[in-house]
């Protein structure tokens, strides 16, 4: 198991590297990857999102597309780029502050069993919380973490010849104002928290990482068989 740790990276160009990696794997070329990066501010619009759902606010992502009215506008004046992508789920925001999570893992080694791994994803995400005392759980019936009524983790992801891409999202400082620009995978933006808030100080992503990366092991990967954790630079 490979982790490629990007720091502060563009969404575009490690989307892109998402795929590159999807097809490596695909080919055998390259084990199980885990990307963690935070994001300059970005919205990104899963599949069940798209302008036909009435549940969430949606940008305009192109001429001639898209829908929303008020809340379309709040996120196209925000100055904030806005994508299609290929992952389940609805409207959201990636921002610094965040730790974005990308697994590049191919299910046919996990049973081709795509809920299993949605609920090993939140299990990571459920026992990095539990080390900041933050008794985090999941709900029925809605994919991510949450800590009493408010969400604090996302999780949409896409799967390509049985290897997954795009992934979770943990809110640890980021910036809860663009989430009040829109309807946050259907729900009002008031709902999305951070581990800062809950904990009433700051909390770094740098003091989070080590803690889901250890969590993503125990989880991921075989026994006595630690992940390489490498930080790499694009070029594009």
């Amino acid at each position: 198991m490979n982790v490629l740790d990007l720091g502060v990276r563009d969404y575009v160009k490690v989307w892109e590297l998402q795929k590159e990696l999807v097809a490596q794997r695909q080919a055998g070329q390259i084990p199980d990857t885990l990307i963690v990066v935070e994001h300059p501010p970005v919205f990104t619009i899963g599949r069940g999102g798209r302008p036909s759902s009435p549940s969430s606010l949606l940008p305009s992502p192109s001429p001639g597309r898209g829908a929303g009215g008020e809340g379309e506008e709040r996120v196209r004046t925000s100055r904030v780029r806005a994508f299609l992508v290929e992952r389940g789920g609805d409207i959201t925001f990636h921002g610094p502050g965040q730790l974005v999570g990308y697994p590049i893992v191919d299910l046919r080694d996990r049973g081709r069993d795509v809920h299993r791994f949605l609920r090993d994803l939140e299990e990571v995400l459920i026992s990095t919380l539990r080390d900041f005392s933050l008794l985090a759980q999941r709900r029925p019936g809605l994919t991510g973490v949450w800590v009493g009524t408010k969400k604090i983790a996302s999780i949409g992801i896409a799967v390509r010849r049985w290897v997954s891409y795009h992934g979770f999202a943990l809110n640890v400082s980021v910036d809860l104002s663009y989430f009040r620009m829109i309807r946050p995978c259907g729900l009002d933006g008031d709902v999305i928290t951070t581990m800062s808030e809950l904990l009433g100080r700051a909390v770094s992503v740098a003091e989070v990482k080590p803690y889901l990366l250890r969590h993503w092991a125990e989880v991921f990967c075989c026994q006595d068989h630690a992940p390489s954790v490498a930080p790499i630079t694009l070029q594009y």
